[in-house]
């Protein structure tokens, strides 16, 4: 009987130690979970949406033979990244890629122009309409930017609600190594009331967790869970 105890404690034990490994793998080089605490990629993606970021697909690879059955490739344009925010590499943020290595980038009247081309954007949200027939000689980067030259291995992004964003207009361009992966698809959606986005503390984590537990069904917007991002 003991040893019987003994053998079934140890398979407990392991299975327990693989299931973390694989977790902490998943984790770091798979998909992570990612939630959106600003409105600055409205009306794409909303405040209280969890996603799930891919973060092999734009992973290195060693040889031809590996980028050939391997599902990587290279960061498009339109592509919605999860990254580490170069002024402070401890928070993630996320955006829209615009702008890629060696183009020349401009803003007018709101509207991006990409090497003089405009650039067709279903996807953006402007809080304040856009100038119509006059060209806005203004310093607001919101209506008027660059133009500027991206980098090689760098990258301009920029958020959809673009009234309401900080993002490539406001501190740079986003060098390549601190992109996490591409935002792959919506597994939860919960219309959280605003003082659950409050800072982060003891207090605050308690009221989030009981407003969860208290709304679940009516604050879940389930016309978005398992939604693909684009």
């Amino acid at each position: 009987m003991a040893n019987f105890e003994k053998s079934t404690l140890r398979e407990y034990f392991e299975s327990i130690v693989i299931a973390v490994i694989l977790a902490l793998f998943v984790r770091t080089w798979v998909v992570q979970a990612f939630k959106i605490p600003t409105g600055s990629m409205e009306n794409n993606l909303l405040i209280g949406d969890h996603l799930l970021v891919n973060k092999f697909v734009f992973g290195p690879t060693a040889s031809g033979v590996e980028n050939a059955v391997l599902p990587v490739r290279d960061v498009r344009r339109g592509d919605i990244v999860v990254f580490k925010f170069p002024d402070e590499p401890e928070r993630d943020f996320i955006k829209r890629v615009i702008g890629l290595p060696g183009e020349t980038l401009e803003l007018r009247n709101k509207k991006v122009y990409v090497n003089g081309q405009p650039l067709e954007e279903g996807y953006v949200h402007f809080l304040e309409p856009v100038s119509e027939g006059q060209e806005v000689t203004s310093f607001d980067v919101r209506e008027r930017y660059g133009p500027v030259r991206v980098p090689e291995r760098q990258y301009f992004v920029m958020g959809d609600n673009r009234d309401n964003s900080q993002d490539s207009r406001y501190w740079g361009f986003l060098p390549e190594h601190y992109i996490k992966g591409k935002a792959l698809m919506i597994y939860w959606s919960y219309d959280a009331a605003p003082q659950a986005y409050e800072p982060d503390g003891v207090g605050a984590s308690i009221r989030r967790i009981f407003s969860v537990l208290t709304h679940f069904f009516t604050r879940t917007r389930w016309e978005r869970i398992l939604r693909q991002i684009h």
